[in-house]
């Protein structure tokens, strides 16, 4: 199967500005083309992730990616989806921003060999501009009346929008323009909120070059989720590519509770399994739901993919000691990922153990606690304890940092000493 016709099978072309031009170039040759995003936050999240992993499609199959960090246009903001100016950040956080988010992208890209990825930044180009040139050489070209046609421009029109953010579309456009003169790029990919910016930018391209100047757009469908619901969000907010704001654990544990209604449609859009690979695992989604074996690919790719393979054996590590209850077989790092949101209580020295559960608030009263020790209702670092006189020693903290106990089958509880 080609790369079109694959890409048509996943779902994932929503666009195109010219599908035979497209197809044909394809059959002919090896281009450069880009994809890019803005650095308003210091992470991406997975809602950002589907038109890269498009763009290391077209790379697998021998063309040049261009990965593309937005530091101007970052500074300035895209109206798309917004219903109200967006709050201009500093310099200073828009270019830390970009340099976190770079390394995110690298993990994606291959960037040696013949069609290895090339990463830039707007920025660097566009920040020694003055407002003369940028009217003169830029403006001058893209028409009011066809800006105000763009869905993003004329949904703000009632709420208002600024000249700042109404001029981002044309700043987008000098990217692709940029990039077509300087690496001969051919092709821009991103989300369906961003055909008006690919659009301008074609346009531009068209009047500063010859009529044999061809490029080509094509966008990426929203990410849904079956039960109508927003993709990317669990309880605790977006699901982040940093460790450090969403852990690998977590990261896992978002893609195996896929529902099945989704999980068939979210292999074919994010992993690079293949067509045989994904029919496979439909079928067990339908004849054997119980066994969950698409969600764990979907988990075990995304994690492998963002992560690394370190960083899934430790997810599938805490998974299933949380499923069996046997929690001392973690370690102290895999405990901080397994128990990040879990509550926590400091203590210190040696403790008797009614004493702790009435201290840490797992058990409301001494009276509650021993009657709680007796049942068998608690257990620590996964095993039970009956004995209302016992003390917490040494050898129940893990790796001397941590002892979980356990109320009934659901509660836990972290000391931290």
């Amino acid at each position: 199967m080609d790369l079109l016709e694959d890409l048509k099978w996943r779902g994932i072309i929503y666009q195109q500005t010219d599908e035979e031009g497209l197809k044909d170039v394809l059959s002919k040759e090896k281009i450069s083309l880009y994809c890019g995003t803005d650095p308003t936050a210091d992470s991406l999240h997975i809602g950002h992730l589907v038109p890269f992993l498009t763009l290391r499609r077209f790379q697998q199959h021998g063309h040049r990616p261009i990965v593309l960090v937005g530091g101007s246009t970052g500074l300035i903001g895209d109206p798309s989806g917004k219903s109200e100016e967006r709050k201009l950040q500093t310099l200073e956080t828009v270019l830390e921003n970009a340099e976190g988010i770079k390394k995110q992208l690298a993990a994606i890209f291959d960037f040696d060999g013949e069609n290895g990825a090339i990463m830039v930044n707007n920025y660097d180009w566009t920040s020694s501009m003055d407002v003369v040139t940028f009217l003169r050489d830029y403006g001058k070209h893209i028409g009011i009346n066809y800006m105000l046609a763009k869905d993003t421009i004329a949904s703000r029109l009632e709420t208002g929008i600024s000249f700042t953010e109404f001029t981002y579309t044309i700043l987008q456009a000098m990217d692709f323009n940029y990039l077509y003169d300087h690496y001969n790029c051919k092709m821009q990919i991103g989300g369906s909120d961003q055909w008006g910016n690919i659009t301008t930018g074609l346009e531009l391209i068209r009047k500063m070059h010859t009529e044999e100047a061809k490029a080509y757009g094509l966008t990426i469908p929203l990410v849904t989720k079956a039960d109508g619901t927003k993709f990317g969000k669990s309880e605790g907010g977006a699901i982040w590519l940093d460790p450090e704001k969403t852990t690998p654990y977590e990261f896992y544990q978002f893609w195996i509770n896929t529902a099945d209604a989704d999980v068939v449609k979210y292999l074919k859009y994010f992993t690079y399994l293949t067509r045989e690979e994904i029919e496979q695992l439909e079928v067990s989604v339908n004849e054997e739901p119980h066994l969950r074996k698409a969600q764990k690919a979907l988990a075990e790719e995304m994690t492998r993919l963002i992560h690394g393979e370190a960083a899934l054996e430790q997810a599938i590590n805490i998974s299933q000691a949380l499923f069996s209850g046997n929690v001392k077989a973690l370690s102290a790092a895999e405990i901080k990922q397994g128990f990040k949101d879990v509550p926590t209580f400091e203590a210190s020295g040696e403790n008797s153990l009614v004493d702790l559960l009435v201290a840490a608030k797992i058990s409301p009263s001494k009276r509650q606690a021993r009657e709680d020790i007796t049942n068998g209702a608690i257990s620590i670092n996964g095993d039970k304890i009956t004995d209302i006189a016992y003390v917490l020693q040494e050898g129940d903290r893990i790796e001397g940092q941590f002892t979980i106990i356990r109320r009934g089958k659901k509660k836990y509880t972290l000391i931290k000493y």
